[in-house]
């Protein structure tokens, strides 16, 4: 391959920026639906907050989508220079990540048709249920698409530790901080609410390697290149 590093520079820097809009996409997302579902009114706030909800659907199953199969494909390049099966354990991990968060995604959009047929009167005590259930697999969905984004996540490491393709410690970090994150989204499903405070030092790795991939790129030996 070219020993220019600038050509790797590009996309080491699309990456970065890819990374950023998956956390802020989703995150946006998350917002949007929360404010939805943790309505005071139930199902009936549900039908009179309907754009936000659809709102959040999309940054959640089509731009966080996008960003996130995108972070793979761009990727696979530099990741295939260090090990093949790495490469592609990254980009099927990303594209198995990407899919359980649609449909988890999915089964919160259904709030939005059941919300206006419950505003309708066309519903009796069981919508209620059926509500529960929707956000719960939507939650579920969440949990396992972030599991297996871990197992990715680990996965990029090690070509980044094998490749040294950024800094080790940063590398380190990251495996650090995707398994306390594993930890803690398996405990959500099992009903511990600590994911949140675990996906801390997994978050702050995911930033500081995007700007680390911005503003410095790839450090690619001659061997890798």
């Amino acid at each position: 391959m070219t020993n220019d590093l600038n050509a790797h520079r590009p996309a080491a820097r699309l990456f970065g920026i890819f990374f950023i809009l998956a956390f802020a996409s989703y995150g946006a997302g998350s917002e949007f639906v929360a404010s939805v579902t943790g309505n005071p009114q139930g199902l009936e706030g549900v039908a009179g907050m309907k754009t936000s909800l659809l709102i959040g659907v999309l940054l959640m199953a089509v731009v966080h989508s996008i960003v996130n199969i995108g972070l793979s494909v761009l990727a696979f390049p530099v990741l295939s220079a260090v090990n093949g099966y790495v490469a592609r354990g990254y980009l099927a991990a990303g594209i198995t990540a990407t899919t359980t968060a649609i449909v988890g995604a999915l089964f919160v959009a259904l709030l939005a048709p059941l919300g206006d047929a419950f505003a309708a009167g066309e519903g009796g005590g069981h919508f209620d249920t059926i509500a529960m259930l929707l956000e719960r697999g939507g939650f579920l969905g969440y949990q396992i698409s972030m599991t297996l984004w871990g197992v990715g996540g680990l996965i990029l490491c090690s070509a980044l530790f094998i490749g040294r393709l950024v800094p080790r410690a940063l590398t380190v970090w990251g495996f650090v901080g995707y398994i306390v994150f594993m930890v803690g989204t398996i405990a959500e499903m099992f009903g511990y609410g600590i994911g949140v405070m675990l996906a801390l030092p997994g978050g702050l790795f995911e930033l500081s390697l995007s700007f680390w991939l911005i503003f410095k790129g790839f450090n690619l030996p001659k061997t890798v290149l």
